[in-house]
C-alpha cells in the first residue's frame, strides 16, 4: 500500500489534536495560577512541571516503544503478539508507578535541591509533586494505552480518550483552584482524578477491541527473547529521553538561577516550545506507526515513501507554526499571566521561543522513524551527542544570559535532528539490504 498524505493525516490528524490539548493545558494551569497574581506560585507551576518531566518523560519508552512493537507486529500480521505487546507494557507500567510511589519523599528532595529556586517557590512546587505522583501508575498505564492504540493506526481512539483526560484535567484545575480556592494542590488534585477516569477508560476500550478477553498464553507473555528485547530498546530509549529532560532541566534550573522573574518568563514561553512540540509529534506519530508496519512488512519502499511524506509535512508545519507564533506571541504572553514585571521578561525573548517549532521539525520526524524502525540505540548516542553540542553552545553564550540560554536551547534542537538525518540514509541500507517481494510491493 502506497504512503501518501491522506494516509499520513488518517494518523497524524487525530494525534496532532490529541496532543495538542496537553500544551494546552499546561497553558491552563499556568494562566490558573498566573491569575493569583504571585510569581512565586507561578514559578512553582514551572519547577514541578519540569520536575514531572523528569520523572515521566523518563518513561515515555512506554509510549514509544509500545507503538513500534504493536506497528510491527500489525505489519508482521501477528494478532497474538499485538494482544501481548499491551499486556507486557502494563506490566512493566504498573511496576514503574508504584516504585515511584514509594521513592516520592527521596525523589522529590533531590530533584528541587538540584534545581536551585527559591524557598518559596521550591515549596510550591514539593506541595504540587507530592500529590499528582500519586497518578504515577494510572498515567504511565495511558502511555502504554495510547501507544497501543496509535500502533494499530487507531488514532480516533487515542483521540477520544486523551483529549478526555486533558479536557476533564483542564476543567477541574480551574474548579478547584480559581473557584475551589485549592490553589496550586487544586491542580494536582486535577491531573490524579483526570489520569484515573482515562485509565479506566483505555481499559475499557482495549477490552472491546480484544473481545472482552485479556488472556495471552503464559509461555508467549513471559517469552524471554521478547522481554530481552523490549528491555533492551526501552532501555536505550530511555536514555535518550534522559538526556533530553536533562536539557530542558538544566534550561529550567539556569533560569531559576536568574531569578523569580526570569524564571517565570521562561515558564510562560517553554508554553510555546511544548505547544509546538506536541502538535509536531502528532506527525511523529504518522512517522512511528507507518515506519514500524513497514519495517515489520519488510517493505523498504513503504518505509521510504513513509519517511519522505511525513519529513514533508513536518518541516510545512514547524515553519507554520513558528510564523503564528511571531504574530500572536505577545497576545499570548498577556493571556497567561498577569504579572507585570513577568509579562516584561517575556516578551523581551519572545522571538526566541517563537523559533522553537521551526528548529525542532527534524529532531521530532526523526525520533518517530528511528522509533519506528526500533533504531533505538542510535537515537541513544545522536541524542548524547547533541546533548554535549548544547552544553558547549551554552558556555560559549553565557555573556548573553537569558537570551544565550534560549538560543543554547535552539542549537540542541536543530543539533537532534542534523546528526539523525545524516545517520539516517546509512541506517536505511542496513536495515532493507535489498527491497524483498512482499505482497504490497507485488500488488504495485
Amino acid at each position: 500500500m502506497r504512503v501518501d498524505s491522506r494516509r499520513v493525516f488518517v494518523i497524524a490528524g487525530p494525534a496532532m489534536l490529541a496532543n495538542l490539548t496537553t500544551p494546552l493545558l499546561g497553558v491552563v494551569s499556568t494562566a490558573a495560577i498566573g491569575q493569583l497574581g504571585e510569581a512565586q506560585l507561578l514559578g512553582g507551576v514551572a519547577l514541578a512541571s519540569v520536575a514531572f518531566d523528569c520523572v515521566f518523560w523518563l518513561f515515555g519508552f512506554l509510549r514509544m516503544a509500545t507503538v513500534a512493537f504493536t506497528a510491527q507486529a500489525l505489519g508482521a500480521d501477528d494478532r497474538s503478539e499485538i494482544r501481548a505487546v499491551l499486556i507486557r507494557a502494563l506490566l512493566l507500567a504498573a511496576l514503574i508507578g508504584l516504585t515511584l510511589i514509594a521513592l516520592r519523599l527521596p525523589l522529590a528532595s533531590l530533584i528541587f535541591s538540584a534545581m536551585g529556586g527559591s524557598d518559596a517557590v521550591t515549596a510550591a512546587a514539593a506541595s504540587y509533586f507530592h500529590i499528582r505522583l500519586w497518578s504515577a501508575p494510572f498515567m504511565l498505564g495511558n502511555y502504554v494505552m495510547l501507544g497501543w492504540l496509535v500502533g494499530q493506526a487507531r488514532t480516533g481512539l487515542a483521540l477520544g480518550i486523551q483529549v478526555g483526560i486533558n479536557l476533564l484535567n483542564m476543567a477541574l484545575t480551574i474548579l478547584l483552584v480559581l473557584h475551589a480556592g485549592y490553589g496550586i494542590e487544586g491542580a494536582a488534585i486535577a491531573t490524579v482524578i483526570a489520569e484515573t477516569t482515562g485509565f479506566a477508560a483505555g481499559l475499557a476500550v482495549a477490552w472491546h477491541l480484544l473481545g472482552a478477553n485479556f488472556h495471552v498464553a503464559r509461555g508467549l507473555l513471559f517469552d524471554r527473547a521478547r522481554w530481552l528485547r523490549m528491555l533492551a530498546v526501552n532501555r536505550d530509549i530511555m536514555i535518550r529521553t534522559a538526556a533530553l529532560i536533562g536539557g530542558f532541566f538544566f534550561f529550567t534550573a539556569q533560569g531559576a538561577r536568574a531569578g523569580d522573574q526570569v524564571l517565570a518568563a521562561n515558564a510562560v514561553l517553554y508554553n510555546f516550545l511544548m505547544i509546538g512540540s506536541f502538535f509536531l509529534d502528532g506527525l511523529a506519530n504518522a512517522a512511528e506507526q507507518l515506519c514500524g508496519q513497514s519495517f515489520g512488512a519488510r517493505d523498504r519502499k513503504q518505509f521510504s515513501q513513509a519517511v519522505k511524506r511525513v519529513l514533508l509535512w513536518s518541516v510545512a508545519f514547524g515553519v507554520a507554526l513558528t510564523l503564528l507564533f511571531i504574530v500572536t506571541g505577545d497576545r499570548l504572553i498577556d493571556i497567561i499571566t498577569t504579572s507585570p514585571d513577568v509579562r516584561v521578561a517575556a516578551h523581551q525573548f519572545m522571538l526566541l521561543a517563537a523559533l522553537a517549532p521551526a528548529c525542532g521539525v527534524l529532531a521530532y520526524c526523526f525520533d518517530g522513524v528511528f522509533i519506528g524502525a526500533s533504531w533505538a540505540r542510535e537515537m541513544r548516542n545522536l541524542m548524547l551527542l547533541a546533548f554535549v553540542i548544547y552544553i558547549a553552545a551554552w558556555y560559549v553564550l553565557l555573556p548573553f544570559g537569558n537570551s544565550g540560554l534560549w538560543i543554547a536551547l535552539l542549537i540542541f534542537l536543530l543539533a537532534r535532528g542534523v546528526l539523525q538525518g545524516v545517520r539516517y540514509p546509512a541506517l536505511l541500507r542496513a536495515t532493507f539490504p535489498e527491497e524483498k517481494f512482499t505482497p504490497a510491493s507485488l500488488r504495485r
